[in-house]
């Protein structure tokens, strides 16, 4: 989120995969409507806002047992590296089919839900895939510098099993900016990459731009002062701009394709776009789909255009 960021959506227009200028449906509206009357922006308010919350999740944690995966998955719960990470399949064929490492969001502080469950097991039955979400330890506990090359592990190990079957890695919010920080470990490491990343409204930069500033305004979900203490907090002891933490500033080169989902509403959406431009010029392929008058997250809500971006998951998923 740097001042260098362009300034605006009509400045990514000409980009293959950019969404057209098409009004958002009325459901969506109606959800917009509803997220401005609920109290889920408050909570990324203040940095004490932040501070209180992560201090009551540490006094009684969130549950990450799964709900919500629905009928015809099989779910298994295991220990890797400390870390619990659970296994799903559909229960057709659990033993066969691709593969999908699913990195939960919540800016880092906050524990996988029932929303990201539901999106799991859609994918598990659908595209038949089994899936592999790791719980990862949150913020002020776990931090970028472990966390990071722990997901790293997670995933060569991953890749290494899978042996012909594909594996995409997706990710959403915080979790999409774990996933390509992980991927730019890979590389790193000299390990190969997954098939694909799909990044859903990826938050990949910690600075703030004064455009990102007069987005949050009409923003209906998130805030600037929230997210900015979240990020401190995940940075632990290394600087907000290291890639771990800040991976748009990492290097793209060698990194495996791309496809992001993004909305006009959502103050993280330039981030998306400046992705976009530093991953063709590092001659990596990428999708950008950005939508007008669509919140974070969009994919994933009973609209209109969260149906289509989950179509083009699924498509992902199975070719």
């Amino acid at each position: 989120m740097n001042v260098g960021k362009m300034t605006s959506t009509q400045q990514a227009m000409g980009d293959r995969g950019l969404a057209d200028d098409a009004v958002a449906s009325w459901q969506s509206r109606c959800i917009n409507a509803l997220l401005r009357l609920l109290p889920i922006k408050k909570r990324l308010a203040s940095a004490a806002v932040v501070q209180e919350h992560v201090r009551r999740l540490a006094m009684r944690p969130a549950s990450h047992k799964p709900t919500g995966l629905g009928r015809g998955v099989e779910v298994t719960l295991k220990s890797v590296a400390g870390w619990p990470v659970y296994y799903t399949a559909p229960s057709t064929n659990p033993d066969v089919g691709n593969y999908v490492l699913f990195l939960h969001g919540g800016g880092y502080i906050n524990e996988i839900v029932r929303a990201h469950w539901r999106f799991v097991g859609y994918v598990t039955r659908e595209a038949g895939v089994r899936c592999v979400v790791p719980i990862y330890p949150l913020a002020p506990r776990g931090t970028a510098k472990d966390v990071v090359p722990a997901t790293g592990e997670l995933l060569r190990k991953l890749l290494e099993e899978a042996g012909s079957s594909r594996v995409t890695v997706i990710g959403n919010s915080a979790g999409a900016g774990l996933g390509l920080a992980a991927a730019q470990w890979l590389r790193d490491c000299g390990y190969r990459q997954p098939n694909e990343l799909v990044l859903i409204s990826p938050g990949l930069d910690a600075s703030v731009s004064p455009e990102q500033v007069a987005i949050a305004a009409h923003d209906p979900v998130q805030d600037i002062p929230g997210i900015v203490e979240a990020v401190r907090l995940y940075a632990g002891d290394l600087d907000v701009t290291h890639p771990y933490v800040s991976p748009l500033n990492g290097d793209f080169r060698g990194l495996a394709p791309m496809v992001v989902f993004s909305g006009t509403l959502d103050l993280l959406y330039p981030d998306s776009v400046d992705l976009a431009a530093k991953a063709r010029a590092a001659g990596v392929p990428i999708e950008l789909h950005l939508r007008k008058g669509q919140p974070h997250n969009y994919p994933v809500m009973p609209t209109p255009e969260g149906r289509e971006a989950l179509a083009i998951i699924l498509r992902v998923l199975i070719r």
